[in-house]
């Protein structure tokens, strides 16, 4: 398996809490990527074609900033990101993830959460990001999902 590493980027804790299940079922090292700026309720109000959001989401080209780092991202041959889906796609700071480290050689596998949106054109852009690695389809899925399902998964990606 190699050495593996689960980071996410989670605004409800829904995507922390499936991430850490995750990383427990098949032993991976976990990293939450932390906004530098942290999002509000208001921020994250998609309703409100203002909010930070929306913004963001809106300008392909944002880039949001992470207030940490991964130590030694060298050392992780598979790498799974996960985030919620937002418009349909993922979340402006997992391009700023994406874009912050090299990922040659590296697996990257995708994984949301959400009520019912899928993935959306999230691995294609990845892909477009992560330079040089295998970046798979990926899943989504929904906050009940347990432990065994997601080891069952995992499992699958190797």
């Amino acid at each position: 398996m190699g050495n593996v590493l689960v980071a996410y980027f989670s605004a409800s804790g829904v995507t922390a809490e499936l991430s850490k299940k995750l990383a427990d079922s098949i032993g991976a090292d976990l990293f939450e990527i932390i906004p530098e700026q942290k999002y509000t309720s208001a921020d994250l109000n998609w309703q409100d074609k203002q909010s930070r959001s929306s913004v963001e989401m809106n300008d392909r080209n944002s880039r949001p900033s992470i207030g940490n780092k991964v130590d030694n991202m060298d050392q992780y041959s598979t790498v799974f990101v996960g985030f919620p889906i937002w418009w349909y796609r993922e979340p402006s700071i997992i391009d700023t993830f994406m874009e912050a480290y090299r990922f040659d050689g590296k697996t990257v596998i995708p994984f949301a959460t959400s009520g019912g949106s899928g993935l959306g054109d999230s691995a294609d852009n990845m892909k477009k990001l992560a330079k040089g690695a295998k970046v798979k389809t990926g899943q989504r899925f929904s906050s009940g999902v347990s432990k065994e399902e997601l080891k069952q998964w995992a499992e699958q990606q190797f």
